[in-house]
């Protein structure tokens, strides 16, 4: 069944892993939608308006006004929103049960581990003001076993799961393009070298990828010592 989006969904927004994967989302189901875009580094994230439907002080979330029933919808959370995107749109998300479980556990390890371990890696050696060796040694450990993993899984595979261009895939994308930050090096994951240039040349994935370009550049966060106050210490300015 062919799913009709009249009104455009909210997304909102900030250039960043997490806001990528919805961008590329919507790219690839080529509905119509709407960029709101969160300054993380002016504390955009603690809105009282935005509070309201994202609790977490994070974005991406997205206002779906024709949700369940036709009724407006709101989702937080990275991971949910694309679960609820792929079944609102039978797109990308496998309705067959196997397919669908295999595709969940790939989404759930970026959700847990390939993202949250990734992004303390680049903090301790981009962001943090005092170098830490055990921090920096023990999430650039993490983050090499996990491109590892991932490297694995895409033996003799195009996509991470289920046979098929999933969620998952749209889930690790943007994180994988951090990866000279991050202290890796691509050619000691050649299925992941090779993955992530097939996934780029998709036309959907290159346009989530630059949604924003202009901001992300603009916000400079390593030279801005303001932003990162408000960032990393987790309060508004």
């Amino acid at each position: 069944m062919t799913v009709t989006q009249n009104k455009p969904i909210e997304l909102y927004y900030w250039p960043t892993p997490n806001g990528w994967k919805i961008s590329i989302m919507l790219e690839e189901l080529g509905v119509p939608y709407e960029v709101k875009y969160i300054d993380i580094g002016k504390g955009d994230q603690f809105a009282p308006e935005f509070l309201a439907f994202s609790p977490n002080n994070r974005m991406p979330a997205i206002i779906d006004p024709e949700g369940p029933d036709g009724a407006p919808i709101t989702v937080f959370e990275s991971g949910a929103i694309l679960q609820y995107l792929g079944r609102k749109f039978g797109k990308f998300y496998p309705s067959d049960e196997r397919k669908r479980v295999e595709t969940e556990e790939w989404l759930m390890w970026q959700m847990g581990g390939f993202g949250p371990m990734l992004g303390q890696n680049h903090h301790f050696r981009i962001y943090a003001p005092e170098k830490i060796q055990y921090a920096m040694d023990r999430y650039l450990n993490e983050t090499h076993r996990l491109y590892g993993v991932l490297n694995k899984r895409l033996e003799g595979r195009e996509y991470v799961a289920a046979g098929e261009y999933t969620i998952a895939d749209m889930a690790m994308i943007g994180w994988a393009q951090g990866w000279e930050r991050q202290g890796m090096d691509l050619e000691e994951f050649p299925n992941v070298k090779a993955w992530k240039a097939r996934l780029e040349q998709r036309p959907a994935v290159k346009a989530g990828l630059v949604v924003g370009k202009d901001e992300r550049e603009r916000f400079a966060l390593a030279d801005d010592k303001k932003a990162q106050g408000v960032l990393f210490g987790q309060r508004a300015k």
